[in-house]
C-alpha cells in the first residue's frame, strides 16, 4: 500500500490500481490508534475534487463520532470488519433508529445507505471498526453539519452523551 498523508487522520493512495488486504488495515488501525481523535481513512479516490470519493475507514474503539448530517449527499458504510451501532436521529435530537451492524460473517447487516439529511451517528462496539464509506465529490467541509445539541470532539461530556444515546437507543429499539 503506497499513500500520501494529508494530515494525521486522511491519507491518500498513490498507486493506479489500489489493492488493499488484512495487513494493509492491520498497518491502518495502528496508525488510528497514534492518532488524536483514534481514526484514519484512506481515500481511494485521486483528489478532494474526484466525483466520486471511496474511503477505507478505521476507528479505535475510543473514536467519538458526533451526529452530523451531509447537506448535499448520500453516503454508504459497508462493513469490513468489527462491529458498531448507527444511531439515526430527527433534527432536535429525538432518536429514529438504532443499527446494530458487523461484518459480513456477523449475521448482523453490514451494508446501509444513509440519505443526505439524515443525522446519524457511530458508537464504536468493538476495540477496531473498519469499513468502506462512499460518497460523492468534491469534498465540501461546510456539507457537513454538526449537531448543536451533541457535545464537540474533545469535550469532556462526549463519552456520557455516547453512554446514554446507546442506552436509550437500545430500549426504544
Amino acid at each position: 500500500m503506497k499513500y500520501k498523508k494529508l494530515n494525521e487522520e486522511v491519507l491518500y493512495t498513490t498507486e493506479a490500481v489500489t489493492r488493499l488486504g488484512k495487513t494493509d488495515m492491520a498497518v491502518l488501525a495502528g496508525m488510528a490508534a497514534e492518532t488524536a481523535r483514534h481514526r484514519v481513512r484512506l481515500c481511494t479516490h485521486e483528489t478532494p475534487d474526484s466525483a466520486l470519493h471511496e474511503m477505507f475507514i478505521i476507528h479505535r474503539r475510543d473514536a467519538y463520532v458526533r451526529p452530523h448530517m451531509h447537506r448535499g449527499r448520500d453516503e454508504s458504510i459497508h462493513i469490513l470488519a468489527g462491529e458498531v451501532d448507527i444511531v439515526l436521529f430527527e433534527q432536535d435530537g429525538t432518536i429514529l433508529e438504532l443499527m446494530t451492524m458487523g461484518d459480513y460473517g456477523s449475521g448482523r447487516p453490514f451494508y446501509c445507505r444513509i440519505p443526505k439529511g439524515t443525522m446519524h451517528m457511530l458508537i464504536i462496539k468493538s476495540d477496531v471498526l473498519v469499513f468502506c464509506e462512499a460518497t460523492l465529490g468534491p469534498f465540501n467541509r461546510d456539507d457537513a453539519v454538526f449537531a448543536s445539541w451533541a457535545p464537540a470532539d474533545g469535550e469532556e461530556r462526549a463519552w456520557d452523551f455516547v453512554a446514554e444515546t446507546g442506552r436509550k437507543a437500545r430500549e426504544e429499539a
